[in-house]
């Protein structure tokens, strides 16, 4: 039984060796930009090709799938379904090869030439992500910070996500079963326009179940913790805006009869915004614990090691 599944495994990884072989992987870069740029002209120019190049490329690609890829509407083209669902994959699969041909059996921060790249909110740039660049501009003169958006799409897949980057800064409560370094907690703060005269002295949950709302990432797998958590008081929020942007709260705030959630270290940072009004939050709301969590993939690489190193000393302080 044992020799018949180690054979099984064998025979499946010598059937992927031939299938990748048959391939040729060029048409991976290719494919990324063309359905980035969704036109040809501009993902020549993109990949340093001629347009027939590219042309004969999307026609290869086209074969292989079995699919348009892009389609014409108007003076415009747009992707398929199919090559709506293949663009994050290929953007992870480029990643993915670059970190194979990146790798090195040691790290010199001093002489290194090397990217890491943390997906994560404007929040989390602000708050990891200045404190990181800090350092790594100071020892690691070559090296270059990437900070991707976070997506709903870069959590629901978290697991091939973190194979293509270096970590996600997220809350607790999204990702499990992966290593992570844990950053010092943050309150939660309300805040409201200047002007808003329905709001009194100090905010309670009836002014929250009554005022209409700007919200962050509001979806299934997206969502601010604090605000759930307020829904089991029994505060549903009467959504005005939805915007996947912390920086953007207080404007969309200003000047009118709206209410939102933000961090307590964030608000203070804006604090100088005219119109805006920082209120302790009303119920028993836990405070927000970030982390940034990363792949066990990773754990053998000693760049990865050294950026561990840096950003617990981040997390630390």
């Amino acid at each position: 039984m044992g020799d018949s599944g180690g054979h099984a495994g064998t025979t499946g990884h010598a059937g992927t060796t031939r299938q990748l072989r048959n391939l040729d992987l060029n048409l991976l870069v290719a494919l990324d930009a063309l359905l980035d740029e969704r036109n040809v002209s501009r993902a020549a120019q993109r990949l340093g090709v001629s347009q027939p190049s590219a042309s004969a490329a999307l026609g290869r690609l086209r074969r292989h799938f079995d699919d348009p890829l892009l389609r014409r509407s108007g003076n415009r083209y747009e992707l398929t379904p199919l090559a709506a669902h293949l663009r994050p994959l290929a953007v992870s699969a480029i990643q993915s090869v670059q970190r194979v041909f990146d790798a090195a059996p040691t790290f010199d921060p001093e002489t290194a030439d090397r990217t890491f790249t943390l997906v994560v909110t404007d929040y989390g740039a602000l708050r990891v992500g200045e404190p990181l660049a800090r350092l790594l501009h100071e020892r690691a003169p070559g090296v270059q910070l990437r900070l991707e958006q976070n997506t709903p799409y870069a959590v629901d897949h978290a697991d091939d996500t973190l194979r293509a980057v270096d970590g996600i800064v997220m809350p607790h409560g999204f990702i499990t079963g992966m290593p992570a370094i844990d950053f010092p907690t943050d309150d939660w703060v309300c805040v409201c326009s200047a002007d808003n005269a329905e709001i009194g002295d100090e905010l309670t949950l009836d002014d929250l179940r009554r005022s209409p709302w700007v919200v962050t990432f509001h979806g299934p797998t997206a969502f601010t913790p604090a605000l759930r958590q307020l829904q089991i008081l029994g505060v549903e929020p009467r959504i005005d805006v939805v915007v996947e942007s912390f920086l953007a709260v207080p404007f969309l705030v200003t000047g009118t009869r709206r209410v939102a959630l933000l961090q307590k270290s964030l608000a203070q940072r804006l604090r100088p915004i005219d119109g805006v009004r920082v209120m302790p939050c009303p119920g028993d709301v836990a405070p927000l614990k970030e982390a940034l969590w990363w792949h066990p993939i990773h754990a053998a690489d000693p760049a990865h090691a050294w950026l561990r190193g840096v950003v617990e000393e981040v997390a630390d302080r």
